[in-house]
């Protein structure tokens, strides 16, 4: 009996398998998109509701401007590689917000939010794109369904999401919160460092295609790294990759960057 469940979950997650544009690796995606994407629309309407939104100022516009400038440019690139469907399932919307908090997220679905404390480091639209292909990214990989849906199958043995919620809505709140990278657990920061990286490398690409050039990422790291002054939390404690992990990355994928910058 236990060796027949062992085959009905290893057939299952093969079953449930997706691959992540551009990078081609296999990913989980027990959970459909379309069965996230309500949560995702609430949590995004009550963080503008308990943030002052100031996108209506000379900031606010460059993040629409760079926001709109990248979204068309990356639909058009899915759209070219045979991703038409993920290219349509975007609905963007890109807000800066009073915080500050050096900090900027994209949640599924392409629902952006920039935060005026990360403002004075990124000093131009450039340096916005590379933030902003960053945060692109991970809506592009799915990253949230994975972790979603990961979560749910380590932590309560179960892959369809209205079965979690009947069970236990507020652990499955809690896993969508991480999911989204608004929560935080030990046993989840390797993973999201992983997928830190990735979304580092995608999102060159998709700045690069955009008309920005890449070769600013590595310098943008580089002021993020100095801001830190020796003050970041140990690489293994934190949820993000330490900035010359991320710098040293970044410059190993930029001649493939480079291709696509050069080619406008």
């Amino acid at each position: 009996m236990k060796k027949i469940a062992f085959l009905f979950c290893t057939g299952l997650i093969l079953y449930s398998c997706a691959t992540v544009p551009l990078t081609g690796r296999s990913q989980l995606a027990l959970v459909p998109s379309e069965e996230i994407q309500p949560m995702v629309d609430q949590q995004y309407d009550e963080v503008l509701k308990e943030k002052k939104v100031v996108t209506n100022t000379a900031d606010g516009q460059k993040i629409l401007n760079v926001g709109n400038r990248m979204a068309k440019a990356v639909e058009s690139y899915l759209a070219s590689q045979g991703y038409q469907e993920l290219a349509d399932s975007f609905e963007w919307e890109f807000n800066l917000l009073q915080s500050e908090d050096v900090n900027a997220w994209c949640m599924p679905g392409g629902k952006v939010a920039f935060y005026t404390g990360i403002m004075p480091l990124t000093q131009s639209e450039t340096g916005i794109a590379v933030v902003m292909g960053h945060e692109i990214a991970h809506a592009v990989a799915s990253h949230s369904r994975e972790r979603m849906s990961n979560g749910m199958l380590a932590n309560m043995g179960v892959s369809v999401l209205s079965t979690a919620i009947g069970q236990n809505p507020t652990l499955t709140q809690a896993i969508f919160l991480q999911s989204v990278g608004m929560g935080s657990e030990l046993g989840m920061l390797s993973f999201s460092r992983k997928h830190e990286l990735e979304a580092d490398e995608m999102g060159l690409t998709f700045m690069a295609i955009a008309g920005y050039d890449p070769r600013e990422a590595p310098i943008f790291w580089k002021r993020m790294l100095d801001k830190e002054n020796g003050q970041a939390p140990p690489e293994f404690l934190s949820t993000h990759p330490a900035s010359q992990t991320r710098i040293d990355k970044l410059n190993k994928h930029m001649p493939k960057a480079l291709t696509f910058y050069e080619g406008q």
